[in-house]
């Protein structure tokens, strides 16, 4: 089963949008000395306590990439590594020449302001982190820190793998839940609240332009890297903000108990409210000689979205994506042949939402390959051949299915 890197990892802090600043290692006990009054803040917030103390320190971006590189051989093994890379690019998530796990790690190495290490239970700060940035960061990893204290966050993101979308939905709960009590921390200060301020929250939930520029390695990442990382903060803090405004402070403490188990719920809190639970549609049934299962998984509502705007707009994907219901795939490798095949099904909540989907994929496929030849067309199926192979694409009631990657000669019956 698959399993993003990123949600292996680290916990990230929201990154700092301001210039780096050069910084010594002498303001790390003053840095440190703050974590006692901020804690107190987040645990009358939140009545998560903080049971014990939290080390801290600085970190150089420079250790911090060590620090991801060692993390990545621990946490996942080159194959599973490979699986997850050549997922994403059969599905068109990112280009061909992609290397997930060098992309993967130098994005966060940029954007990391702090990250608390879950494994050791200790926070650390970049030592470029502006001064004027360094309490809501500080605040973010403290956050993490409570969770970790009462829930075990390296157990809680780890029960995850049995499902790639609910492995990035308990990220987004563990990301969303420290930047929206970071948010409300700094709301208060100010003498308000997130609750009562529908224009704060969506400011404190939105991205800020100022880092333009600054941050060339996100700028430059494909869509679904991007959109993957900013997910959990963004998102994940407005669902964290609907389980607060339902059940108050126990908002906080249910995510934990009964984790959302799909992006979906993320999106939408009333479909984690309401316990609206993902399909598995059943795969194409074909027959393939000399071929082995690669890896398999699924791709939630939000990697559905992030291809039909990737290949589409933002407008498509979000009239298309809100209507998925669930999917499965799987990777089967024939090494002596050097061909890899991609079997995949979706389902949606009506005909009419899988007749678009179906539309919007087949228009995917003409943009993903460079070449693509039809041989059989008709309103609920297309058949060809494209970069890797040949296809076949096909749509039955609220089920889309498509086989891709087979040898040109291959014929399914």
């Amino acid at each position: 089963m698959r399993l993003k890197l990123t949600s292996l990892l680290i916990l990230l802090a929201v990154p700092a949008l301001a210039q780096p600043s050069h910084t010594q290692e002498d303001r790390a006990a003053k840095l440190c000395g703050q974590i006692p009054p901020l804690a107190e803040q987040l645990t009358q917030i939140s009545g998560m306590p903080l049971r014990h103390p939290v080390p801290c320190d600085f970190i150089s971006k420079a250790k911090v990439g060590e620090f991801l590189n060692k993390r990545v051989k621990e946490v996942a093994k080159p194959e599973e590594v490979r699986a997850e890379e050549l997922t994403l690019k059969k599905f068109g998530l990112v280009p061909p020449e992609f290397d997930l796990a060098k992309s993967t790690v130098d994005l966060l190495t940029e954007q990391a302001a702090a990250f608390y290490d879950y494994d050791k239970k200790k926070l650390f700060v970049t030592d470029s982190t502006p001064n004027d940035t360094q309490e809501p960061v500080l605040a973010h990893e403290i956050a993490h820190a409570i969770a970790d204290q009462n829930y075990n966050l390296g157990k809680f993101i780890k029960q995850g793998r049995k499902s790639d979308d609910g492995a990035t939905a308990r990220l987004a709960v563990m990301e969303g839940q420290a930047t929206w009590l970071m948010s409300e921390l700094l709301a208060r200060k100010l003498g308000q609240s997130l609750k009562d301020s529908p224009s704060l929250l969506a400011a404190m939930s939105g991205i800020s332009d100022n880092g333009a520029g600054q941050f060339p390695v996100f700028d430059n990442s494909p869509l679904y890297l991007r959109q993957t990382l900013v997910f959990p903060y963004t998102k994940g803090m407005l669902f964290q903000h609907a389980a607060f405004v339902r059940d108050g402070q126990a908002g906080f403490t249910e995510v934990f108990l009964k984790p959302p188990v799909s992006t979906q719920q993320i999106l939408h809190p009333e479909k984690y409210f309401s316990g609206v639970q993902p399909t598995h549609p059943d795969l194409p049934d074909v027959k393939l000689k000399g071929y082995k299962n690669l890896v398999g998984g699924s791709l939630g509502e939000l990697e559905h979205g992030i291809l039909l705007e990737q290949y589409g707009s933002k407008t498509v994907s979000a009239e298309i994506a809100p209507h998925w219901r669930g999917s499965s795939f799987v990777l089967m490798e024939n090494k002596k042949a050097s061909r890899v095949v991609l079997l995949y099904s979706s389902e949606w909540d009506s005909e009419d939402s899988a007749r678009s989907f179906f539309a919007a994929y087949r228009q995917l496929l003409g943009k993903k390959w460079k070449q693509l030849t039809v041989t059989a067309d008709t309103p609920d199926s297309v058949i060809g051949t494209g970069d890797d192979g040949r296809f076949e694409l096909r749509r039955k009631g609220a089920i889309v299915t498509s086989i891709e990657g087979l040898d040109p000669d291959t014929t399914l019956k």
